[in-house]
């Protein structure tokens, strides 16, 4: 049998790029309204990161060692969490299975949702909410200490194309992407979606008069 240098060296770029692919495509997140992500969360705080370094956390069951990325933190507030402060927040090292990069210089504030581990830590990962804490708006961060919360019974339901609604008095309707064909819109910007007396949900701005604010029903 001849030996075909060329069809080896083809197959061999066909795996690498198949691979590559599959790295690329490993992380896929469905765009989340802020309070959508605060309600999902098990911990939310605002912080600093002071300090990174990789830890092995134990072995694949292969034998091979479990790397992820440790950040030290500095905590500045907790809106949702446990008791104890967090001060290490651990993502996996690289984006393609969904891990964080933050700044390390302990500038930047952040504003950083995610799973809770013991001991004060925690684990995010790019699904989880983690932004810049000046790029968030006054109602965003209002939101974080009072609405959000009032509205995690309800049921924030993306419209990214007509048409779309509704289906329950619990829902809002969250069109940012199909009217501003962007995830941070006006709804995402500057309203929470939350509980009414009568049990149904409705957006709510929180800074005007109540009845100014809703865009579709009066102060719940």
């Amino acid at each position: 049998m001849p030996f075909n240098v060329n069809g080896i060296l083809c197959t061999l770029a066909l795996l690498l790029l198949w691979r590559a692919e599959e790295l690329a495509e490993a992380c896929s997140c469905a765009p989340v309204h802020p309070q959508q992500a605060f309600c999902n969360a098990d911990v939310v705080i605002r912080a600093k990161v002071v300090g990174e370094s990789e830890v092995d956390t134990g072995n694949d069951i292969y034998g091979n060692p479990i790397k992820r990325i440790q950040y030290e933190v500095k905590q500045i507030k907790m809106f949702k969490g446990p008791t104890q402060d967090i001060n290490a927040i651990f993502t996996a090292p690289m984006s393609a299975v969904c891990g964080v990069t933050l700044d390390v210089a302990g500038k930047k504030e952040y504003l950083i949702s995610g799973k809770s581990e013991a001991n004060g830590r925690m684990h995010v990962t790019l699904c989880d909410y983690i932004m810049p804490w000046d790029s968030l708006s006054s109602t965003q961060k209002k939101g974080l200490t009072q609405r959000y919360q009032m509205g995690c019974e309800c049921k924030i339901v993306r419209c990214p194309s007509l048409p779309c609604e509704i289906s329950a008095p619990e829902e809002c309707l969250w069109t940012d992407m199909m009217i501003e064909k962007q995830v941070h819109g006006r709804q995402a910007n500057h309203y929470a979606c939350v509980k009414r007396a009568d049990g149904s949900c409705s957006w709510y701005r929180g800074i005007a008069s109540p009845k100014k604010e809703f865009l579709d029903a009066d102060d719940p």
